[in-house]
């Protein structure tokens, strides 16, 4: 089946790492596990495929905020976690014979490349997977930020956002058996309705630059690669609604 789409930014949280046994940190078979799948699916579809990993297995900034700690400060230091995730991810990938790169907003050029927009395009093109770490460089923004941000620089034509469950909801669905699901959603509806799949920034920037928003469950079987070849799965946010 061909692809809906050439080129896409997936955006994913940092707890797709983590194990069976903690809530936090990273295992290095889930980060494998993880890998595999995206092989799986570029050698099914050839896209151009960039990542955006959150933080949030390894440092919740609001929560150290509670205890004191300078806002813009926790902020770095959950930057930090992403690179090392980016880190996880790019070797696990590469042992899937997938070449990876990664950028990241705050150089540390000895374990990365600095961001360089231009240089992400051409990686893309030679058919290399691109992480994204440090999210946008600046405290007070979200990985999902990030995430839409990233997208637009690289001229994708979807982001995609994986969770655990297979879409938006009016209501948490783990708490609430009655939730109802949505097919498709305006960005108003998103922002309007208060329903917390991105941040209202992100969604905001989608809106403004017409970037469409696929949210779904990631370990569905072949769901990345349905995803890319356009059908419909999980919930789509656009224009178009």
């Amino acid at each position: 089946m061909p692809n809906k789409y050439t080129r896409v930014l997936l955006k994913m949280g940092g707890e797709f790492l983590v194990g069976d046994d903690s809530p936090y940190g990273i295992d290095p078979r889930s980060a494998q596990r993880l890998a595999r799948m995206v092989a799986e699916t570029i050698r099914a579809t050839d896209v151009e495929l960039a990542l955006v990993i959150g933080g949030g297995n390894m440092w919740r900034g609001r929560d150290a905020v509670q205890y004191g700690m300078e806002p813009a400060q926790a902020d770095y230091i959950g930057m930090l976690g992403t690179v090392m995730n980016a880190l996880t991810l790019q070797d696990a990938l590469e042992r899937e014979g997938v070449v990876t790169r990664v950028q990241t907003a705050i150089e540390m050029r000895s374990v990365a490349e600095p961001y360089i927009r231009r240089r992400a395009t051409d990686h893309l093109e030679d058919k290399k997977v691109v992480i994204f770490g440090a999210g946008t460089g600046n405290p007070f923004f979200s990985t999902d930020t990030a995430g839409a941000l990233r997208a637009m620089e690289i001229g994708a034509q979807v982001l995609f956002k994986a969770t655990y469950v297979d879409g938006i909801y009016d209501a948490d669905p783990k708490k609430v058996p009655t939730a109802r699901k949505y097919d498709r959603l305006s960005y108003l509806d998103v922002l309007n309705k208060r329903l917390e799949v991105m941040d209202s920034t992100a969604i905001s920037l989608c809106m403004e630059h017409k970037l469409p928003l696929v949210v779904f469950k990631l370990d569905q079987e072949g769901a990345l690669t349905r995803a890319i070849q356009g059908e419909p799965i999980g919930t789509y946010v656009g224009p178009d609604v």
